[in-house]
């Protein structure tokens, strides 16, 4: 019998809140588990607080808290504390989940012995007016070229990996890694993996945890995403003095060769030629691996479409993280313009 907590940090999700509520709610548990759902609100002002504190009033398994620091690592600390489960199970609110999924993070958390249990990272495209795009982005997301080949982003891959998407933990241990950092805006799941890898611990992937991730329906909102997580890498990096993997540094790598090759090009005009190429090398790799995904002779929107979402994701990444290396040698890491606020 396992008493589990999930936790959820929240902040302006009303058009979102009530199909997700219903999702936790209705999962089916082994028999004689209890669930409680714990939502960190961070001072939502789109009405999600009071559809919250409604649905708690007539549902006992719900715990609203509150969230002052509106980041999902001082969320996700501020639920720790106050969870009752032996057991916590993360969850987001742009995620569908399989009914199941909680039963099955308990089970392959006792099964493996693991120090964090979670599934694979799979995106799902909403539908309407940006299907399209949603598609592509979603496509691209998935793929491993555009991810650098990560295991969490296989949906067959069961094995230790480097991290998972949300993840499940015993209660105690999470607390005895000390919670989340609460100094990260983004990348604090990867910094607690790394924490746990390095001090001994596993991190496991299981395809038998389900769930679909919704991705951003644009390419505008794409970047800012993943310009946030190279921003943020770098404080990971200064704190552990490694990345937890080299694919996290290949998306600087390119930006900074073709920055020197353009700075080079002013006082030695065949370096533009090297750019050109290195650019024209990218850019058929990527195309190349889209081909795969999205034949053009069939899916010629899509074919450009996700080669569009690689060069949003990698060079958005680099640029934000030569924007982080930047800052961080100033001493004004974290004080530029859009790397405190979560966007979506």
């Amino acid at each position: 019998m396992t008493r589990t907590s999930v936790i959820v940090p929240c902040r302006n999700e009303a058009a979102h809140l009530d199909a997700f509520l219903r999702s936790v709610l209705a999962q089916q548990l082994a028999p004689g588990d209890t669930l409680q759902l714990v939502v960190a609100d961070g001072a939502s002002d789109d009405g999600t607080r009071e559809l919250l504190a409604a649905r708690a009033a007539a549902e006992p398994r719900l715990l609203v808290i509150d969230n002052p620091g509106r980041i999902v690592s001082t969320g996700l600390n501020r639920a720790i504390a106050l969870a009752e489960g032996e057991v916590i199970v993360r969850m987001d609110v742009h995620t569908v989940y399989a009914e199941d999924y909680v039963r099955q993070c308990v089970r392959v958390l006792a099964a493996t012995g693991a120090t964090c249990v979670g599934g694979p990272w799979t995106p799902l495209a909403e539908g309407g007016r940006a299907r399209a795009i949603g598609r592509a982005i979603a496509r691209a997301f998935a793929s491993g070229f555009g991810s650098g080949g990560a295991a969490s982003r296989r949906a067959d891959y069961e094995g230790e990996v480097d991290t998972v998407y949300l993840g499940a933990w015993r209660r105690s241990e999470l607390l005895r890694l000390g919670g989340f950092d609460e100094t990260l805006v983004r990348n604090q799941d990867d910094e607690l993996n790394l924490r746990i890898r390095r001090g001994g611990g596993r991190v496991w992937q299981s395809p038998a945890i389900r769930s679909w991730y919704t991705p951003r329906a644009s390419f505008t909102a794409l970047a800012r995403q993943f310009w946030q997580y190279g921003y943020w890498k770098v404080a990971v990096i200064r704190k552990h003095r490694l990345p937890a993997s080299p694919r996290h540094l290949m998306p600087f790598a390119l930006i900074l060769l073709a920055t020197m090759l353009a700075a080079a090009g002013l006082a030695w005009p065949p370096a533009w030629g090297l750019l050109a190429a290195l650019l024209a090398l990218y850019a058929g790799a990527a195309l190349g691996s889209a081909a795969r995904l999205a034949p053009p002779w069939r899916e010629p929107g899509q074919w450009l479409a996700i080669g569009w979402a690689y060069a949003c994701m990698h060079f958005s990444y680099g640029l934000g993280f030569a924007r982080g290396l930047g800052d961080a040698w100033r001493g004004r890491f974290g004080h530029a313009e859009g790397t405190t606020r979560l966007t979506r």
